[in-house]
């Protein structure tokens, strides 16, 4: 089975939609995605990922199933310096690499700050709405790795927003989302995609064989958009330093 999770187009949060450049960046993407056999389309309750799978439903003549837990991902911390609050993945490095429990999939989610803004409930949400994605296709949670009741070679799509992509990643791949949250960088329309392993009979677990691929736009000579990316030196002041 392969799984594709794919980051809406460059946002504009004011009206939940896209940009001009949000727009030619999902026609783009659906070039790609068109070419593909896929068996279902699922998407974010949220306008913009419903936006970008748009573009590639309607070439499609395809419709895609609106799943709740699929939304961005939503438990905001309060920062410690401010008293305001804040999204888990905006951390400054010199903060949240200080805290070694970061770092481990079993404890990340237990500092005090994260025990208050219900971080790991909300996780648990889109770990079992994933689960229960996968068990609808074959696969059933078994420990860390899936139990393959009926294995296939389906192709399943997933339109969302990158913060509760990190959230599935972190499941699947048995690590921190923090790791992710603040370490990876998946540029609008960009495609990430995940491919069973089933070695022995049975029992499957699932490898990524790309992270946030926007080689659809390189394609078409449509530079990426900047969002998810802060400045690549302090001195650059037309980039995002927070």
């Amino acid at each position: 089975m392969k799984l594709i999770i794919i980051r809406h187009g460059d946002p504009d949060y004011s009206i939940d939609s896209l940009t001009e450049k949000g727009w030619r960046e999902a026609d783009l993407l659906s070039k790609r995605i068109a070419a593909l056999k896929v068996k279902d389309f699922y998407v974010s309750p949220l306008g913009r990922a419903k936006d970008t799978a748009s573009v590639t439903l309607n070439k499609m003549q395809r419709e895609a199933k609106i799943l709740p837990w699929l939304r961005e991902f939503e438990a905001p911390i309060i920062d410690e310096h401010t008293g305001e609050k804040r999204i888990p993945w905006d951390w400054l490095p010199e903060e949240w690499t200080k805290v070694e429990e970061y770092y481990d999939r079993n404890l990340w989610h237990k500092q005090e700050v994260m025990q208050e803004g219900h971080i790991y409930e909300e996780a648990c949400r889109v770990y079992t709405g994933l689960d229960d994605l996968l068990k609808e296709h074959g696969y059933e949670r078994d420990g860390r790795i899936y139990h393959a009741v009926k294995a296939n070679t389906d192709t399943v799509v997933l339109f969302c927003h990158f913060g509760v992509e990190c959230v599935m990643l972190a499941h699947l791949l048995g690590i921190s989302p923090m790791i992710l949250w603040h370490s990876f960088c998946a540029a609008p329309t960009s495609v990430t995609t995940l491919i069973t392993e089933e070695r022995r009979e049975g029992k499957a677990s699932f490898r990524m064989s790309a992270f946030g691929d926007i080689s659809h736009l390189y394609a078409d000579g449509e530079e990426p958009a900047f969002a998810a990316r802060f400045c690549e030196t302090y001195d650059n002041m037309n980039e995002r330093h927070d």
